[in-house]
């Protein structure tokens, strides 16, 4: 089995090449776009969706099939199409030019895989079984989207907030820990999901 290390990637502004225009390319451009990644599709064709989301200017759309040199100056690359072997020329081109590759069609020939995500704010959960069980990772993401209610959201701007203000104001670290500790202690969370907080 190969390990994985989690890391959460700054995408902002980067290019993302994605080759392929189907339903598993929509699902990779979505997160990409969400992450502020710079995204170009290159397919001969695409969902309704990545219609939609190129021609609001979203995201740049090559009108054809993947060619050698198409990977050049990409940050990530994402393997999508339904040919095996094209997943399979993309990955080794990929790692000739010391690119990362998701291989959508097996995960193995690529570098890298992008877990199920559950966001509520600042919190971000990733979940993955390393393709052990696909269904079974959108089993434990949605029952995490339920455990994660909309109360995470606020509670962790609240819990930034203080945090900064402590280490703004705090010229000591070991008072600045202290207070830190304190208001990880704080039961706040719980407060303002039976709506007794006051902040």
């Amino acid at each position: 089995m190969t390990r994985f290390l989690p890391i959460m990637l700054n995408c902002e502004g980067q290019q993302v090449v994605v080759i392929g225009g189907g339903a598993v390319a929509e699902r990779k451009v979505s997160g990409l776009l969400e992450a502020g990644a710079v995204v170009k599709v290159i397919s001969p064709s695409l969902t309704d969706t990545l219609v939609a989301l190129a021609k609001k200017g979203l995201m740049t759309w090559h009108d054809r099939a993947y060619a050698p040199g198409d990977l050049r100056g990409a940050f990530l690359v994402y393997a999508a199409t339904n040919d095996r072997a094209v997943n399979e020329e993309i990955a080794l081109e990929c790692r000739q030019l010391g690119i990362h590759v998701n291989v959508a069609s097996h995960a193995e020939a690529g570098n890298f895989i992008t877990p199920g995500v559950v966001r509520r704010g600042r919190l971000t959960v990733a979940v993955s079984t390393l393709g052990a069980g696909p269904l079974a990772a959108a089993k434990i993401k949605s029952m995490l989207e339920e455990a994660l209610d909309a109360a995470y959201e606020p509670y962790l701007d609240f819990v930034h907030t203080m945090r900064t203000r402590i280490k703004e104001k705090e010229s000591s670290a070991e008072v600045r820990g202290r207070l830190l500790r304190k208001l990880g202690a704080l039961d706040v969370l719980n407060e303002m999901k039976n709506g007794s907080f006051i902040a």
